[in-house]
């Protein structure tokens, strides 16, 4: 598994962000606190709180592109 945290600003971050992870077949989880949900899941992303940083967990030893595709989401 690897894990990076990630920020999700604006709408449009989210949809392009689901559109992305729904092209790997491993799964994908977001943490947010005490809630976990399928990062490929619009509704569920948007029932966190997307104010602050969130933690993403790939469930891959293998995630080839993965990490540069997210690049843009990562937070600094």
């Amino acid at each position: 598994m690897v894990t990076y945290k990630i920020s999700l600003a604006a709408i449009n971050d989210v949809k392009d962000f689901v559109n992305m992870v729904m092209k790997y077949d491993f799964d994908v989880d977001l943490v947010s606190g005490r809630y976990a949900v399928d990062a490929k899941s619009i509704m569920g992303i948007f029932s966190l709180d997307l104010s602050k940083p969130i933690e993403l967990k790939a469930h891959t030893d293998e995630p080839g592109n993965f990490a540069k595709d997210i690049e843009k989401y990562l937070a600094k």
